[in-house]
């Protein structure tokens, strides 16, 4: 390193790094004009786990990060690395990285050019085997004298990951990296990420839109809406278990059937819907008296003719009529009108077991009931649902 930038870090060191940091973000908001952004956020990401923002544009999702960043200044609250304070560091004296949808790389520069870009700012004379190094990790060893133009957007993505990390950063940050891809090489990629996330060892927070990337990689999911987190937790617990309308349909599809809780017994619930008496369990049951919303993913109904379906031990709702049959492949979904005039949907796995529903024919709908999610009624039911299939 270069005396000029030695001197430049031991006047303004920043923060000290450690790999047990975690990232702290305490009562952090922002504000542009009349905007509430990011609303009074308190979140703990722990050093070494993959953490996705998730939520639909204009959520804050992006403003957070960018505040972790240091590119945007927060009107109130604090920015923690272990235990250092960095609210108010610049960017370069954050040992903090970001990439980027557009990978911002050099186009006249070499893949291997690109990669010790940032080292080579920093003063270092002898990087080659540090970005041999890195090139390996993204199995691009073999790129390193090409430009990024000969290269696919895949290629391209892991070049730009690898000029981050071979930064060492503590936390690296990555904005909706994956957008600009086709779906066949946005599935590579989660693949590749979540391998070089696990060989690395550093915390990754991924802001996404897109709810398969952040069910695929993150070891938690922050769901975020209007600037606040309406649920935080592992994927398959923000799933199964949603504690709200929003993340009931922003993270996949549900069934929502209005229902009265009747009674509490043991450790079910149960619930009136349409004169028939639905069971979920205590555990998933985020409303306990009064009006509410009954949910249950379509993936876990199972459809039965009219009159065949035995309710031991599952919940039954009777006499619906099929109204739309759409063969996926590796599914069918259907469309049930019920006898109320709602239509619920039911993913069913084509195995040949047995033929397809026709439009038209008389079913019976049944699951589980540790299926079963409770919410409370005075939620909007549609919340998350016009985001879907929604951009950056």
């Amino acid at each position: 390193m270069s005396a000029g930038v030695d001197e430049q870090e031991q006047a303004n060191p920043g923060v000290q790094r450690g790999p047990g940091n975690d990232l702290r973000l305490v009562s952090l908001s922002k504000q542009f004009g009349a905007f509430t952004a990011v609303n009074d956020l308190t979140l703990t990401v722990p050093a070494g786990s993959f953490f996705a923002l998730l939520g639909p544009s204009g959520c804050g999702k992006t403003t957070t990060l960018r505040m972790v960043a240091g590119l945007e200044a927060p009107t109130a609250g604090d920015i923690f690395l272990g235990g250092q304070d960095v609210t108010r560091l610049r960017p370069y004296k954050r040992p903090v990285n970001t990439v980027f949808q557009n990978y911002a790389l050099f186009p006249h520069l070499s893949v291997a050019e690109n990669v010790a870009f940032g080292l080579k700012r920093r003063g270092r004379k002898k990087v080659d085997a540090e970005v041999a190094r890195l090139l390996d990790l993204v199995e691009l060893g073999d790129r390193g004298r090409r430009r990024p133009q000969e290269l696919s957007g895949g290629q391209q993505q892991r070049v730009a990951l690898a000029r981050a990390l071979i930064n060492e950063p503590e936390v690296l940050l990555l904005d909706e990296p994956l957008g600009a891809l086709d779906l066949k090489l946005r599935r590579q990629m989660q693949i590749e990420l979540k391998r070089i996330q696990t060989e690395v060892g550093l915390t990754f927070v991924h802001v996404t839109h897109d709810q398969e990337e952040a069910m695929t990689m993150a070891d938690t999911v922050a769901v975020m809406n209007a600037g606040v987190i309406e649920q935080m937790g592992p994927p398959g617990e923000l799933y199964d278990n949603p504690a709200t309308t929003f993340v009931a349909n922003f993270l996949g599809q549900s069934n929502l059937v209005a229902g009265h809780v009747t009674r509490m017994r043991d450790d079910l619930v149960e619930v009136d819907v349409e004169g028939t008496t639905v069971l979920a369990s205590r555990t998933r049951s985020h409303a306990d008296s009064g009006a509410v919303w009954v949910g249950v993913r379509p993936e876990k109904v199972f459809l039965d003719s009219s009159g065949q379906t035995r309710d031991h031990g599952i919940n039954v709702v009777r006499a619906g009529r099929i109204c739309d049959v759409s063969y996926t492949g590796v599914s069918t979904q259907y469309l049930v009108r019920m006898p109320w005039g709602q239509e619920l949907t039911v993913f069913e796995q084509n195995t040949g077991a047995r033929e397809l529903f026709r439009v038209g024919a008389c079913v019976d709908l049944g699951w589980r009931a540790e299926h079963t999610f409770v919410l409370d009624a005075a939620q909007d039911a549609h919340a998350g649902v016009e985001y879907e299939d929604l951009g950056t």
